[in-house]
C-alpha cells in the first residue's frame, strides 16, 4: 500500500485541527444561543408573573376585581406568544387570555422546576407558574404563564444549518490552504531531496545553503551537509587508495614480467634461471606482503579485528623485539634502549605487530651510530609508549597523513625496489584503534617520535 505524502499528511492534520476548532466553536455558540433565549424567556415570564402578583394584590392601585381583570387584560393581551390563566385550587378558571393553551399533565419532578418545556400542535412552549392572592381574598390562586418559543427554535435550527454549511465550506477552504501552507513549508525538505537525488561521484562538493532554511530544519540540513563532507572525503581517499594500490602492484608485476621475458629470450645456464627465480621470489614476497596488509586493513575497517583482553607487559614485548632487531641494528651501529614499565589490557600478538612496525620504521630512517629510544610511562588510566629516533625531520604538512595507506613522505620512494609498501603505519593505527587507543607523531629538533596510548591493565585485576 502506497503511503501518503508528507504534504498530504500535514494538510489533513491542518484540516482536522480547523474542523475540530470549528465544531467546538459551533457547539459552544449553539449552547450559548439556546441559553440566551432561555434566559430571555425566563426573564420575560418572571416579570409578567411579578406584575400579575402586584395587580392581584392591589399593589398596582386598584382593589376592584373588575378593575383587576381589565388590568390583567391590558398587561397580557398585547403579547401574541404569551398566554396566561389564573386558576383556583378547585380548578376553576377566574381569568384566561384568549390565546390560552391547554397545559399537558406534568409529573411532580417537572412541576418542581422553575420553568419547563413541552410541545403541542407543532409548537414548542415554555411555562412558569406562581402563587398569587386576589385582593381581600384569603384563598391562594395559581397563575400559569405559557410562552410560544417556536420562532426561537426555528431561528436556532436555521443557525445550526448555517453553522454546518459554514463548517463544510471552511473545511474545503482549509484543505486548500493547508495544502499550500504545507507545500510552501516543505520547500526546504524538497530542496534537500533534490540535492540528495542529484548526488553523484562528481557532485559531492555541493552543499545545501543555510540562508533560507527554517530553524526546525537547521539540524537536518547541517547533518546532511556534514554527511556530504564525509562522503566527499571518503570518496577522495578511496580514489587515492585505488590509484596507490594500482601503483604499488604495478612495480613488482612489471619486474616479474620483465625478468621472465629477458630470461626466455634465449637458452641459458641453470644458474641464470636460478638467479631469476630468486629475483621473482623477492617480488612475489612483496606482492604477498601488500595483499596480506590489505586483507588485514579490510578486516579492521569492517570491525572483524577483535583483540583479546589480557595483561601484557610492554617492556617484555619491547625487549623480545629488540632481540629480533638487534642484528639489523648492529649492521649500522644503531643502539636500542627501553625505559619504563607498564601493563596494558590488550592482545599480545597485535601489540607485537604494532611495536614491531614502529621499530622497523625507526630503524629504516635512523642514521648510523645513533640510538633508538623506547619510553613506557603511565598516564592516568592509559599507558603511553613512544618510539623516538634521530634523523631527518618530517614536514608538518605530512604529519596528518602519515597513517594513510600507501602514503610516503618521499614520493621518489614509490619507484624504489624496497619491500615496504607504505602500509606499516596504517596497520599500526588500525591495531591501536582496535584497542581503543590513540596514536600520533611529533617531528622536531632533529628527532621523530611516534606515540601510542593504550588502556592500562586495571589495578583491581591484579
Amino acid at each position: 500500500m502506497k503511503r501518503a505524502s508528507l504534504t498530504l499528511r500535514l494538510s489533513m492534520m491542518f484540516v482536522c485541527a480547523v474542523v475540530a476548532v470549528l465544531v467546538v466553536a459551533g457547539f459552544t455558540f449553539d449552547g450559548f444561543s439556546q441559553h440566551h433565549f432561555k434566559a430571555l424567556d425566563r426573564q420575560a415570564m418572571t416579570e409578567k408573573l411579578e406584575s400579575i402578583r402586584q395587580i392581584m394584590d392591589g399593589e398596582a392601585g386598584s382593589a376592584d376585581p373588575s378593575e383587576v381583570v381589565l388590568q390583567l387584560q391590558a398587561l397580557l393581551g398585547a403579547h401574541q406568544e404569551l398566554s396566561a390563566s389564573i386558576i383556583t385550587n378547585g380548578g376553576k378558571t377566574i381569568f384566561a387570555t384568549p390565546n390560552a393553551v391547554g397545559l399537558p399533565p406534568f409529573s411532580s419532578d417537572v412541576l418542581g422546576k422553575d420553568m419547563w418545556e413541552w410541545t403541542a400542535g407543532g409548537h414548542m412552549y415554555r411555562g412558569m407558574k406562581a402563587q398569587v392572592h386576589l385582593v381581600n381574598e384569603a384563598e391562594p390562586l395559581t397563575a400559569w404563564l405559557s410562552l410560544d418559543v417556536t420562532s426561537h427554535m426555528h431561528f436556532v435550527e436555521t443557525l445550526r444549518w448555517w453553522l454546518v454549511i459554514g463548517l463544510a465550506i471552511s473545511a474545503l477552504v482549509s484543505a486548500g490552504l493547508g495544502w499550500l501552507v504545507a507545500l510552501s513549508g516543505l520547500k526546504p525538505v524538497a530542496q534537500v531531496t533534490k540535492v540528495a537525488a542529484s548526488m553523484s561521484a562528481g557532485s559531492l562538493k555541493e552543499r545545501i545553503p543555510m540562508d533560507s532554511v527554517p530553524r526546525e530544519l537547521e539540524l537536518l540540513v547541517t547533518s546532511f551537509n556534514a554527511m556530504l563532507a564525509r562522503l566527499e572525503e571518503s570518496f577522495a581517499r578511496l580514489s587515492n587508495f585505488s590509484a596507490d594500490i594500482a601503483h604499488e602492484l604495478r612495480t613488482p608485476i612489471s619486474n616479474l614480467r620483465t625478468h621472465t621475458e629477458v630470461i626466455l629470450t634465449k637458452k641459458r645456464a641453470p644458474e641464470d634461471y636460478e638467479e631469476n627465480l630468486y629475483s621473482n621470489l623477492e617480488d612475489l614476497n612483496r606482492l604477498s606482503s601488500i595483499i596480506d596488509g590489505m586483507l588485514f586493513l579490510a578486516k579492521s575497517d569492517n570491525g572483524l579485528v577483535l583483540p583479546a583482553k589480557e595483561k601484557i607487559e610492554l617492556r617484555s614485548v619491547v625487549e623480545k623485539l629488540f632481540e629480533y632487531y638487534q642484528l639489523l641494528a648492529d649492521d649500522t651501529g644503531v643502539k636500542l634502549q627501553v625505559v619504563g614499565h607498564g601493563a596494558v589490557n590488550g592482545d599480545g600478538t597485535m601489540l607485537d605487530r604494532t611495536i614491531s612496525n614502529l621499530l622497523s620504521n625507526a630503524l629504516r630512517y635512523t642514521p648510523p651510530d645513533c640510538t633508538i629510544s623506547v619510553k613506557i610511562e603511565p598516564l592516568g588510566d592509559m599507558i603511553s609508549l613512544s618510539v623516538e629516533n634521530p634523523g631527518e625531520e618530517i614536514a608538518v604538512e605530512h604529519l596528518p597523513r602519515l597513517f594513510d595507506r600507501f602514503y610516503r613522505v618521499d614520493p621518489a620512494r614509490r619507484e624504489s625496489a624496497t619491500n615496504h609498501a607504505g602500509l606499516g603505519l596504517a596497520i599500526v593505527k588500525s591495531l591501536v584503534d582496535a584497542h581503543d587507543g590513540t596514536v600520533g607523531c611529533v617531528s622536531r629538533d632533529g628527532h621523530t617520535t611516534f606515540m601510542i596510548r593504550l588502556p592500562a591493565w586495571p589495578a583491581d585485576h591484579e
